[in-house]
């Protein structure tokens, strides 16, 4: 199997990335979990993808930037009235300290280092603000699972990954001017179960029940003194 850059995996991917699968979910969960309510913020969702998890009416403003411009059009319908821009998220083409609640989801893990990616999260981060940031879990990695994707003709696809530790995102996110306030792990278990059903590997989910998929790390920035 190739392994595809990220620009050229998600162009392939857009069309199909709406449905949910196991990893996104419970990432999702994981998010909302860590996050406070979006209503009434000024929210940045860093790698939006489709912009399929900006609020559609939360009674403050939010922005979606994704690297590549096919998924922003994928979404299509009400998001196309969103605030949507193509760029990278280590050079964001947001204005500095304008953000009280930023996401950076599944997307750290496609870059070869981590520091220019920290660095822009919290530079559009206003004091006080939240980041959140999720990552394929390097247990997963560890056990030998890859970033797939099937794109619309149900050809399965590898994206380029690059395995950052715990210990990286926190070291990176701390020289950024980032407080960690919470981390968690999500693990295969019985809120994703129904994806393996339907796939009919039930018994994969037996081998990998409790296996930590997703890494999630919630941050704050600190105010000025």
């Amino acid at each position: 199997m190739r392994v595809l850059a990220p620009r050229e995996a998600y162009r392939l991917w857009a069309t199909s990335y709406e449905a949910e699968t196991a990893i996104s979910q419970l990432e999702d969960t994981l998010v909302r979990s860590l996050s406070p309510s979006p209503r009434g913020r000024r929210l940045a969702d860093i790698g939006c993808g489709t912009a399929r998890r900006l609020p559609k009416r939360s009674g403050g403003f939010a922005v979606g930037v994704d690297l590549t411009p096919e998924m922003l059009l994928a979404g299509g319908g009400v998001r196309a009235r969103r605030g949507l821009v193509a760029g990278d998220l280590r050079a964001l083409p947001l204005a500095n300290a304008s953000f009280d609640l930023v996401w950076c989801r599944l997307v750290v893990g496609h870059l070869p280092e981590l520091s220019g990616a920290y660095r822009e999260l919290s530079r559009i981060c206003q004091p006080g603000g939240i980041v959140v940031v999720t990552d394929f879990h390097p247990d997963a990695v560890a056990a030998g699972h890859r970033r797939t994707f099937k794109d619309a003709a149900g050809v399965t696809h590898q994206i380029e990954h690059h395995l950052h530790s715990r210990e990286a995102h926190l070291a990176w996110a701390g020289d950024a001017g980032l407080e960690m306030s919470e981390l968690r792990d999500g693990r295969v278990g019985p809120a994703i179960r129904p994806f393996y059903e339907r796939m009919g590997k039930v018994h994969l989910y037996q081998q990998q029940r409790g296996l930590a998929v997703v890494l999630a790390i919630a941050f704050r920035r600190p105010p000025h003194p």
